[in-house]
Order: C-alpha cells, then sequence, then structure tokens
C-alpha cells in the first residue's frame, strides 16, 4: 500500500510517499481502505513534536470502506462504508495511507447518504465542538433535536473547522447561535453554517452586538481565542455561564480577573481529544452519527464549509495548506470514491 511517512520532525518536507506493507489488524481492531482523509492542525503540530515511534503516518481522519475485521469484533462488517476518529491516538500510522488499521472503537458506520468527504471531515472538528457543546454546567451531556432549546451559545470564529460544526451541531439541538468573525466573506460562511446573528468583530462593539442577541448573556462559548478573548467572554457570559476552550490560537497564557469572574459563578472547560475520556469520545461518536443522518452535519460551500483537495503525493502542500491559514476543510483524495 501507498503511505505518506516521516522519520524525524520537521517542515512539511520531511513527509514522503512510500509502499508499505499491507498491515493486518488484530483482535478488537479493523482495517479500512481509505477514500479521504482530513488534514487538522493538529496534523501539522504533531509533525514538529518527538516521534512516537521510528516512522509515523499522519492523519487523524479519515473515511472509507472496511475490508478486513479482526478476532471479537462486533458491529462492524467487510464492506461497511465509515469514519475514522482519532487514528493517531494510539497508533503510529495515520490515515495519510491507503489503508490504516485502527481499534473498532475507533471506527464509525457512515450513515447511508453520506459522502467520504464528510466522513473525512467530522473526527477532529465535530467531536471537539460536541464535547464543547456538552461541557456547560446548566446544558445537557447530550446533544438531539431540542437538548439545548432555550440556550444561547457564543462561538468565536465561527467561519473555522470546529466553529462550523458547533453552529450546525447547536442549531440542530435547538440553540440559538451567535458568532464572531472576521470579515465579510467569514461571514457568509457561518451564516451558511446556521448561525442566526453574526458579529464582525472588527467592526463596532463586539460586547453591545452580542449582549443585543442576549441581554442577560449567553450560556456558552465555544472558544479559539481565549488569550484574545477572555475579557469579552467574561463580559458576555451569564451566571453560571460556561466557556469551553479548545485552542489557543493568538496566545499561549490567560489572565482571569479573580473577582468578575468568581462573582458570576463562571465555569471553564479546557478541551482536548487525545486525553479525552471514551465516555465522552462514545456519547460524540453516537451524537454526531445521529446528526449526520438527519442531515444536519454537512461540508461544502452551502454549509459554510469550502472543500480543498489535494492528492495523496500532495500531502505536505495539504498540510501547509492548513498552517497557513485555509478557510474551510482540507481532504486528502487517497482513492476514487
Amino acid at each position: 500500500m501507498r503511505a505518506v511517512v516521516f522519520t524525524e520532525p520537521g517542515p512539511s518536507s520531511v513527509m514522503r510517499v512510500v509502499d508499505r506493507d499491507l498491515p493486518e489488524p488484530g483482535r478488537g481492531e479493523v482495517r479500512v481502505r481509505l477514500v479521504r482523509a482530513g488534514v487538522n492542525p493538529t496534523d501539522w503540530k504533531r509533525r514538529g513534536q518527538p516521534l512516537p515511534a521510528p516512522e509515523v503516518t499522519p492523519g487523524q481522519d479519515g473515511a472509507g470502506v472496511v475490508d478486513a475485521v479482526g478476532e471479537g469484533v462486533d458491529g462492524l462488517a467487510v464492506g461497511d462504508r465509515v469514519w475514522v476518529v482519532l487514528a493517531q491516538r494510539e497508533k503510529a500510522y495515520g490515515t495519510a495511507a491507503e489503508h490504516t488499521v485502527q481499534p473498532a472503537g475507533h471506527v464509525v458506520a457512515l450513515p447511508e447518504g453520506a459522502s467520504y468527504d464528510l466522513g473525512a471531515s467530522l473526527g477532529v472538528p465535530a467531536v471537539t465542538a460536541h464535547r464543547a457543546l456538552t461541557s456547560a454546567e446548566l446544558g445537557p451531556s447530550r446533544l438531539a433535536p431540542g437538548a439545548m432549546d432555550g440556550l444561547t451559545v457564543l462561538v468565536a470564529g465561527g467561519a473555522g473547522a470546529v466553529g462550523n460544526a458547533a453552529i450546525q451541531l447547536a442549531r440542530w439541538a435547538g440553540a440559538t447561535v451567535v458568532t464572531t468573525v472576521s470579515s465579510a466573506e467569514k461571514a457568509a460562511l457561518a451564516t451558511a453554517a446556521g448561525a442566526q446573528h453574526v458579529v464582525n468583530y472588527r467592526e463596532g462593539d463586539t460586547e453591545a452586538a452580542i449582549r443585543a442577541v442576549a441581554p442577560d448573556g449567553v450560556d456558552l462559548v465555544v472558544e479559539v481565542a481565549p488569550a484574545q478573548n477572555n475579557e469579552l467572554d467574561l463580559a458576555v457570559t451569564k451566571v453560571h455561564g460556561t466557556v469551553a476552550i479548545y485552542a489557543n490560537n493568538g496566545g499561549d497564557e490567560v489572565t482571569v480577573p479573580l473577582r468578575a469572574t468568581f462573582s458570576k459563578n463562571l465555569r471553564y472547560q479546557f478541551v482536548i481529544l487525545y486525553t479525552l475520556d471514551d465516555r465522552f469520545l462514545t456519547a460524540a461518536l453516537e451524537d454526531v452519527s445521529a446528526a449526520v443522518a438527519d442531515g444536519a452535519l454537512r461540508v461544502g460551500e452551502s454549509a459554510g464549509v469550502p472543500l480543498h483537495h489535494f492528492p495523496l503525493e500532495q500531502t505536505a502542500a495539504a498540510h501547509d495548506a492548513v498552517e497557513d491559514g485555509a478557510v474551510g476543510k482540507v481532504l486528502i483524495d487517497v482513492a476514487v470514491g
């Protein structure tokens, strides 16, 4: 099989396409013939860290077809269309390859009618968004239609991949969504995703615009840039609100004014997938799959997620596109499908 590998940390140029033996699934594992692989910021960031094995294939997300099943696997069979999540949580070989072997718990049936493009776009963005949306002190622990009725969610950076998934999932669950963006083009994408209220933070009074939607404050903030936005978040959250932080865009440190923060009984929930308890992961996979089956999670320009396709041989360029801030979702075309 063809696989993208690297044997030392460094820039995208350390990756190359090689031929490797077809891996065989062990007990509790399945092998997936990949059609698409998703590229996330974590992929290029991990490439600069010490390697967990002598040779690494990047990629957390993907979609394809099960073509071999190990002993002890129930609920998955050869020929099933699936999406793959957290492919590198336990494995050095991820999804930038023609095949990947994964624990069965990281391979999820792709609902009928869902494209491989969508399947490869779910993983990191949708599971992160789900965990953020279910972390509010007075909010739901699971997502379904009606689960967030009466709640107002502020999504920072609604044109990003996680922001887009958060908007779509929150709307599916019944929330009122207000989001912040930095341009008219990104405002159009956030609106396409389903946000009812879009605020360009480079124009006018952002706090006042959010307060106009939620005079008593928002229930939950899905936050991508806490170092830059903590003052705003504190100003627009209600008592017993939650700020769910999933990234460190714009800075690595946050200064919290204690009196103003604890006077609101404010909760900060930090979110990262790689140490996420399996109970939260299982809940996210079930709920995200239900949203896909309902047609509530989509990709493409009409859903606010422009798609950027690269062949497997151009995985380095795909990584560079994500690192350079490509708006939308970057996908690797591993096979025709």
